[in-house]
Parts: C-alpha cells; sequence; structure tokens
C-alpha cells in the first residue's frame, strides 16, 4: 500500500487519508481496512473506508479513508443506517 495524503482534520478529530494499493482482484471494504489498519497501527472499528476505485484492467485501486481519534468521535460524526435509527427509537 502506497500513501498519497493524509491530513490530519482537527475539527472532526480524525484522519483523512488517500492511498493506492495493488490486487489481482478488487479488494473488500473490510481487507482494505485490515491493510489500513496494519499500515497505521489503527483499531478496525475507528477505520471508515469511503471509496475502493479500479480502472478496468489495471491492478491499481485508489482508496479513500477515515481514521478516527476514538469511536465516539465516530459514532459522533458518521450517518447512522436508517435500520440503526429505528433500532434506537425502539429501544
Amino acid at each position: 500500500m502506497k500513501l498519497l495524503s493524509e491530513f490530519a482534520n482537527e475539527l472532526l478529530k480524525r484522519k483523512e487519508i488517500t492511498a493506492v494499493t495493488e490486487a489481482e482482484t478488487n479488494p473488500g471494504f473490510e481487507i482494505v481496512r485490515k491493510k489500513i489498519s496494519s499500515h497505521f497501527g489503527a483499531e478496525e472499528n475507528l477505520i471508515v473506508v469511503n471509496n475502493v476505485k479500479g480502472r478496468f484492467g489495471s491492478h491499481t485501486f485508489s482508496i479513500d479513508a477515515f481514521i478516527y481519534n476514538s469511536l465516539e468521535d465516530k459514532e459522533r460524526i458518521e450517518a447512522k443506517k436508517k435500520s440503526n435509527k429505528k433500532e434506537a427509537a425502539k429501544a
């Protein structure tokens, strides 16, 4: 994995990274999350992968991801799915 850019966003308490990785097939979000976790030494539950983009016929994939400082910051900033909102309303 090759890091292209890293921006420390102090307002949202996260690192915003752009990287490139090589793979034979399209790596899923879970595989990319594990690669970022091992590269940065961050916990997997603090990483949000936004995009994994590839080009036809190429084995390189660009990655956009966020690494939050804490789980509370992640839960405060990231949008919740509708199913999670309904479950929270019932409880």
